[in-house]
């Protein structure tokens, strides 16, 4: 039987034993008193039968009878069960780049897709843990805040594009301080960030980015998209291929594959940098790095199925009553 504070208010239903001990009692007085009413002492053993063995025990039975019934009745209404559960749980926050250059088509369909496909492949291998998005350019922005609903995650990604963020740019300080932000009530040793970019156009702000990040125990796992080699970057108006970004000479910019800051990031923070132009190895890399610093959660679950013990002290109930139907008492205690 659970004895958990959440059935304390049960047991006062064992109150109820000195209440039926008081009525057995006041009924054997009562009982007397009108034997000796009917009939003088001297007359009592000719008129009345001998009061048996079973008379003098009949009050005990009753009350155990009763006291095992309000057992069995304490554990059938105090069915809730308290359960520690330890699991393993990662909190992992996305940080997408949205930036213009991850448009650029080096990796097929494009940068912005590859890493879109990465984090929706990564959430089908996950379980209980709990999940954000972040995305950054020059400004960063909470796109969904940590939760374990993953199919809510992958309608959130769908709808990425790189004009969500209109200050154009790669600051990887801003995305951190937003990241830190929806870290602030998880503690530390469980906090992840998943930071994929193709590095180009940086800000200049990764130390600061790593401070932070150290600050508040983050530990951040970086993933490059696109090539050494470079593409150019596609410029869109209204969904449509309006031509290629061009610098002040009129030169089409080729956009590349930049590591450095990266791999800063991930190696200061503890965490490691791979390259996320393979699909299905970023996928499990990515998969085997969250496992690794997946921490480590304990929850109190509140279960209706719990063990029950109530038939056991029904059953010693009901035999102290057939007990004393079976030796017939009525004999000692009626009229």
């Amino acid at each position: 039987m659970n004895w958990s504070l959440g059935n304390y208010y049960y047991l006062l239903l064992l109150l109820l034993l000195p209440v039926i001990g008081y009525f057995i009692i006041h009924y054997i007085r009562w009982k007397g008193k009108r034997r000796n009413i009917f009939a003088e002492d001297r007359f009592q053993e000719t008129l009345f039968d001998k009061t048996s063995w079973f008379a003098k025990i009949f009050p005990i039975l009753y009350l155990f009878g009763f006291l095992f019934l309000i057992f069995a009745i304490i554990d059938l209404l105090g069915g809730k069960e308290e359960i520690s559960v330890t699991q393993n749980v990662s909190n992992t926050i996305f940080v997408l780049d949205v930036s213009n250059s991850m448009n650029a088509q080096d990796i097929q369909p494009s940068r912005l897709d590859e890493a879109k496909n990465i984090i929706i492949n990564s959430l089908q291998k996950m379980t209980n843990d709990r999940v954000g998005i972040v995305v950054f350019a020059g400004d960063a922005y909470s796109v969904m805040p940590l939760s374990s609903d993953y199919s809510a995650a992958e309608t959130y990604l769908s709808g990425i594009e790189t004009s969500v963020v209109q200050n154009q740019g790669t600051d990887f300080l801003k995305a951190m301080e937003i990241a830190s932000q929806k870290f602030k009530n998880i503690n530390k040793g469980s906090k992840n960030v998943v930071l994929i970019s193709d590095g180009e156009d940086n800000e200049g702000h990764e130390d600061e980015a790593i401070d932070l990040a150290k600050k508040h125990g983050i530990k951040v796992t970086t993933i490059g998209v696109g090539t050494e080699e470079g593409a150019p970057i596609p410029e869109y108006y209204y969904g449509q291929l309006m031509g290629y970004k061009s610098d002040i000479y009129g030169e089409t910019v080729v956009s590349k594959l930049q590591t450095k800051a990266l791999t800063d990031i991930a190696t200061s923070t503890g965490g490691s940098y791979f390259n996320g132009n393979n699909l299905e190895e970023a996928i499990n890399h990515l998969t085997t790095e969250l496992q690794k610093s997946a921490g480590s959660s304990s929850t109190t679950i509140s279960s209706q199925s719990s063990v029950h013990y109530y038939q056991y002290f029904l059953a010693v109930s009901v035999l102290f009553f057939f007990l004393i139907y079976l030796f017939n008492p009525k004999r000692d205690f009626n009229l």
